[in-house]
């Protein structure tokens, strides 16, 4: 079995896929939390320094993340679309006449947002699919996932 189909990566799925990563490590659960604490400072005792501390940590990253996922996606790499090849094997992606392959046993997990499928091929590198572009084909990508992929590594929900 083999799904072919292809994806165009704007800003959006970049800052997607930014917000995925970011508030799923420790260090942006605890970013949040912290500047939550501080808003709930403010509240408990009226210094309006906490409330600056809080809101500046609460908004702070994900502005930045939007920026720099613009920034990214000027990138001539995102300006064509990216052709993807599931097989047995594992995926090869496509470009421009270049052609990538990694197998299924070195990735490293699978997750999805309410806008894409993300396949981690490392820590923080991800080939990500927006749902907009799979179309009919999105369950189609699931499966040759779930298929290739121990249970303990994917987490996609439809």
């Amino acid at each position: 079995m083999e799904v072919e189909f292809d994806v165009k990566i704007d800003a959006g799925a970049l800052y997607d896929y930014m917000l995925r990563h970011t508030y799923s490590s420790a260090a942006g659960i605890l970013g949040t939390a912290v500047g939550a604490l501080g808003i709930v400072m403010f509240l408990m005792n009226g210094y309006p320094l906490y409330l600056i501390f809080g809101g500046f940590l609460l908004v702070y990253q994900p502005v930045s993340l939007w920026l720099r996922a613009k920034k990214q996606a000027q990138n001539p790499t995102f300006s064509k679309p990216l052709h993807y090849r599931m097989t047995e094997e594992g995926v090869a992606v496509s470009q421009g006449g270049e052609e990538q392959f990694q197998r299924w046993e070195l990735m490293h997990r699978a997750v999805s947002t309410g806008r894409s499928l993300i396949l981690y091929t490392g820590r923080v590198n991800a080939s990500i699919f927006p749902r907009k572009d799979l179309g009919e084909k999105q369950a189609e990508v699931i499966a040759m996932i779930s298929k290739h992929m121990p249970p303990k590594k994917v987490q996609i929900r439809m």
